[in-house]
């Protein structure tokens, strides 16, 4: 049996996710990594993007995180994310909505903090849908 670490993952509302698991992959500013137990000391800036937390039956969890940053060290992975969202748990019809929503304020003319709201707003409208695809 491979060897386990700590992960917690929390955002601004809640502790989404506080166990043990294998393997994390997750996608930073720099590309995706891999996280096994015993990983050296890291902190790594995490843009929108999929995250995938191995199971104790072998299979794949996978969640979509809005922005945060990722801390590994001691056997031990802490993740603050703006937002995370179990994949499965993703209403796609909505996501579409908010990416809809998001092209149309970006294509008016505003001011600079307003385009940056934006495009978040549809980075993490894209990332909710290719992740809320995985289980579709």
């Amino acid at each position: 049996m491979a060897a386990s670490f700590a992960l917690r993952i929390i955002t601004p509302e809640k502790v989404f996710f506080d166990g043990e698991t294998t393997q994390i992959i997750v996608r930073t500013t720099e590309g995706d990594i891999g996280v096994l137990a015993n990983h050296t000391r890291l902190v790594a800036s995490l843009p929108s993007g999929p995250l995938k937390i191995r199971q104790d039956d072998g299979s794949w969890r996978t969640a979509a995180v809005s922005t945060g940053l990722l801390k590994v060290g001691e056997n031990k992975v802490s993740i603050l994310a703006n937002a995370v969202e179990w994949a499965d748990e993703i209403d796609l019809a909505w996501a579409k909505r908010s990416e809809e929503d998001a092209r149309r304020r970006l294509a008016e003319e505003q001011d600079r903090h307003a385009l940056d709201m934006a495009e978040l707003k549809l980075k993490r409208a894209l990332n909710r849908i290719s992740v809320g695809s995985y289980n579709k």
